[in-house]
């Protein structure tokens, strides 16, 4: 390759720099340039987010691709790719497993037989200086790459690394990533233990409009009413709101209101002293006070009995509290973030819900779409959950077939996002366990997947009821309860009624299946 038609290919990318472009159609066009110059059969943009790799672009790859993240760590020629300053090719016969086997677009016919890349180069990006992230280049073909120019690429790499910093939006990446390594040092020193190593994935215009109402949220200090069916990801949602917050250097505290009994939720809001009730051998501090200048996380608030809910409103509108069995009045600084997977206003009117609680409560409410709504995130969500469980199992690749993409898109969520990731977590399990001999690329059909339980599940405004002898439609919230107490039914019965063995099946908290049973009758 000529230098005049190198210079002729990344012209266009240049002359973007001047124009209002989203980042994902610039990187698009990026990697559309890279195929373009040099023939391979995949290509990849991943930024370093400390030390894990993240796919900003792929061409060629399995979409679910996008969802995963690449501990360095456990891919060697990763680690490799980003130790060296010039391109790299590995040979056809590596022993170093590839991260992108099985993964290459059009491969997800089982009947293809070639799954594993065999040609395989890449080089890492610098951005002022400092480690930005990796290009890479794919190949199912042998000797596919024996015609590249390493300089050629070199000379790609260094201009795609310059219009990447040059790129007023990319810069922010650059910060989004340095903030992102802050808050991984919080982790380790255990600020965020239960979130720590997850976060909000998603592409769907539900997805990004959850993302900009967090933005808006974030950095103020307004109670936020975070509102959503089981498993849709709250409590994501509750710590990005902290993280983007002018507290996210303080500690965020949660309590589950549905997991404790009515009798100990004051004492674990407020505190007590010793000798306040039976068992309080000493003074203990509630998590109000644990919070002090931090954040407050209240999950399942729609749980707290009427007096508690009182007693919070009055701690909400003056900032002061009293630890149970004292009168010492406690100042405290707490920024309130609640979630429900109720109907408040609802509530309220039944008399189950204070309504001057739930007004307080709902000054920013947030809505968290169900997994039904977001289209093509499945996908990426399900990519992050079997990139998960590739490195749990000790996997070379962990990939879906055709038919079962299609299965995850049409089936309708009734368990949202944790549905999907104790679907995918099985299937693999299951599917791993039918092989004689442990297999390199594990692949998942729909059929591994067992979705038949998405049949018993009518579509949206399908199901019917008889009333007075005549069919009325279910509601979406009625028609998702009967199928939460189809699921729940069977797991009792197959487990002759044991909570403790019923709640491990479904990944549920005991209390919050104790709950559950009671509010679906079936207790």
């Amino acid at each position: 390759m000529t230098s005049k038609a190198l210079l002729d290919a990344l012209l266009p990318l240049v002359a973007d720099l001047s124009r209002e472009i989203d980042d994902r159609e610039r990187y698009r066009r990026l990697l559309h340039t890279m195929r373009a110059l040099f023939p391979c059969d995949a290509a990849a943009l991943l930024r370093l987010d400390g030390e894990i790799l993240v796919p900003l672009a792929i061409d060629g790859l399995a979409g679910d691709t996008l969802g995963r993240r690449f501990r360095v760590a456990d891919h060697p020629r990763f680690g490799i790719l980003l130790a060296n300053a010039t391109p790299i090719r590995f040979a056809a016969d590596s022993p170093l497993p590839d991260p992108y086997d099985g993964l290459v677009d059009g491969l997800n016919d089982l009947q293809s037989g070639q799954l594993e890349v065999h040609d395989c180069m890449g080089c890492a990006l610098a951005v002022n200086g400092r480690p930005w992230g990796l290009l890479t280049l794919d190949a199912l073909g042998r000797g596919r790459f024996d015609g590249v120019d390493m300089a050629s690429l070199q000379a790609f790499a260094a201009l795609a690394a310059a219009t990447v910093n040059v790129a007023g939006r990319i810069s922010e990446l650059a910060q989004a990533g340095e903030q992102a390594r802050q808050r991984a040092e919080l982790y380790r020193q255990g600020l965020e233990e239960s979130q720590g190593k997850r976060e909000l994935i998603g592409q769907s215009p539900a997805h990004r409009q959850l993302v900009a109402e967090i933005r808006m949220a974030g950095p103020s200090d307004m109670t936020v009413l975070v509102a959503g069916e089981t498993g849709t990801g709250k409590e994501l949602v509750a710590h990005a709101l902290h993280a983007a917050s002018p507290r996210a250097h303080k500690h965020m505290v949660s309590l589950n209101c549905a997991a404790l009994p009515d009798t100990l939720v004051e004492s674990e809001l407020f505190g007590h002293v010793r000798g306040a009730f039976s068992g309080a051998v000493a003074d203990r501090r509630g998590k109000f006070e644990m919070a002090d200048g931090g954040t407050l996380f209240l999950d399942e608030v729609g749980e707290l009995p009427l007096a508690v809910q009182a007693k919070l409103l009055r701690v909400l509108q003056s900032g002061q509290l009293q630890r149970v069995g004292s009168d010492r009045e406690h100042r405290v600084d707490v920024r309130l973030i609640v979630a429900t997977n109720r109907d408040l206003a609802e509530e309220v009117k039944r008399g189950h819900f204070r309504a001057d609680f739930y007004h307080r409560l709902s000054v920013f409410p947030i809505r968290v779409p169900p997994l039904r709504e977001r289209g093509r995130d499945v996908l990426l969500l399900a990519g992050y959950f079997l990139e998960a469980n590739r490195a749990r199992l000790g996997l070379t690749s962990l990939r879906l077939s055709a038919d079962a993409q299609r299965a995850l898109l049409d089936y309708p969520w009734p368990g949202n996002i944790r549905e999907l990731e104790h679907l995918v977590g099985r299937s693999a399990l299951r599917a791993l366990a039918a092989h004689r001999t442990r297999p390199s690329i594990l692949t998942l059909d729909a059929a591994a997947l067992d979705l038949r339980a998405a049949e018993t599940l009518a579509p949206p405004g399908a199901a019917v009821a008889e009333e007075g002898g005549k069919a009325q439609a279910l509601s979406l919230r009625e028609q998702v309860e009967a199928y939460e107490r189809r699921l729940v039914d069977q797991s009792l019965q197959r487990h002759g009624g044991n909570l403790a063995a019923t709640a491990r099946e479904l990944g549920l908290d005991r209390a919050n299946l104790n709950r559950l049973a009671r509010r679906l009758g079936l207790r």
